[in-house]
C-alpha cells in the first residue's frame, strides 16, 4: 500500500482543459447516456478537441464490467436489477461490477494520445493524485493499492484507513483516451457493496462439479466506505469544490464547448456500445 504523491510531484502534465459538469440524472436515463457522450467526445479530442475532465452523476445504477457479462446468468441477472428500477450497462472501459448512485462522483479525463504512447501508471497516478488532493481539507490518509475484498478491485484502488472509496479504470480508442474514476462520497460503502455481492451471486450461479469456478470478485461489504464515513467530507458537491481549486491549481479551465457532441449522434453511439459490450458474450 502507497502514499498518494501529490499530483503536482507526477510527471504527467495536465493540460489546459474544459470541465464538465452534468447535471444529475433522472433514474430513468439510461447510465449508458453518459458512457456513450465520453466515446464521442474522446473521439472529438483525438481529432484535435480540448482535453476534457467530464463529472456525471446517476441516481441508480448498476454498471459492470465485460469479463462479469460472460458470467453463466448475467443476463438474468441484469434483468432482474433493471426490474428493480435500477439502471444496467456493460461499460466500454476495464474493470468490473460499480454500483452508482447520487452518492458516487465520476470522473472521466478524457486525453489526446497522438503518438499513441500511453503510460498507464503515471496516468494511473495522475487521476489518484487528482483524487487524493481533492480529499486533503479532511483527510491526507489517501493510499493506492488493491483492496482485496472490493468491488471492481485493482492495483490504483485509493482507500483510507484499509476500506476503499474510489477505483480507477481506462478507456483506449486511436488517439485519445480516458482515464474514468468513480468516488463514493456520501452514502454506505457496505450498502453499495452488498448489492455488488448480490448480483454476482445471481450471475454465477451454480457451478457443476469439475466445471472451473467463475472469475469473478469475491466482494466484502467491509472493505468499502464513503468519504463521508472514512473522513468525514460533508457533501458531493463540498468534494467537487475542492477538485475544481486543485484543478485550477494545476491547469488552466478552458470554456465548455457545448457543441462538441451532437444530441443525433447519441442513440446511435448507445446503440452500437449497447451491441458491442451487452448483447454479445
Amino acid at each position: 500500500m502507497d502514499h498518494i504523491h501529490s499530483s503536482t510531484e507526477i510527471t504527467t502534465a495536465l493540460p489546459a482543459l474544459q470541465w464538465l459538469e452534468a447535471p444529475l440524472t433522472t433514474t430513468q436515463e439510461d447510465v449508458l447516456f453518459p458512457l456513450a457522450w465520453e466515446e464521442l467526445a474522446c473521439r472529438q479530442v483525438g481529432k484535435g478537441a480540448a482535453p476534457i475532465l467530464h463529472l456525471w452523476r446517476h441516481p441508480g445504477a448498476l454498471v459492470i464490467g465485460h469479463r462479469d457479462r460472460r458470467l453463466p446468468n448475467a443476463p438474468q441477472a441484469m434483468e432482474r436489477v433493471r426490474s428493480s428500477g435500477t439502471s444496467v450497462c456493460v461499460r466500454p472501459s476495464g474493470g468490473a461490477a460499480v454500483m452508482l448512485d447520487r452518492g458516487v462522483l465520476n470522473l472521466s479525463l478524457i486525453l489526446p494520445n497522438p503518438q499513441r504512447a500511453i503510460s498507464l501508471h503515471e496516468d494511473f497516478r495522475l487521476m489518484a493524485g487528482l483524487i487524493a488532493d481533492a480529499l486533503a481539507p479532511w483527510s491526507v490518509e489517501a493510499q493506492t493499492g488493491e483492496i482485496i475484498g472490493s468491488f471492481c478491485p485493482g492495483d490504483y484502488d485509493v482507500s483510507v484507513g484499509g476500506r476503499k472509496f474510489c477505483g480507477i479504470a481506462q478507456r483506449r480508442q486511436a488517439k485519445a483516451y480516458i482515464i474514468t474514476a468513480f468516488v463514493m462520497i456520501e452514502g454506505r460503502g457496505a450498502e453499495r457493496a452488498q448489492a455488488v455481492q448480490q448480483f454476482y451471486r445471481e450471475a454465477a450461479g451454480g457451478t457443476p462439479e469439475g466445471v472451473q469456478e467463475p472469475d469473478y470478485p469475491r466482494v466484502n461489504p467491509a472493505t468499502m466506505g464513503s468519504l463521508a464515513e472514512l473522513a468525514g467530507v460533508p457533501s458531493v458537491e463540498a468534494y467537487t469544490a475542492s477538485l475544481r481549486r486543485v484543478v485550477e491549481s494545476r491547469a488552466a479551465i478552458l470554456p465548455a464547448d457545448g457543441s462538441l457532441v451532437q444530441p443525433e449522434g447519441l442513440a446511435e453511439q448507445m446503440a452500437a456500445l449497447r451491441e458491442r459490450y451487452d448483447l454479445q458474450v
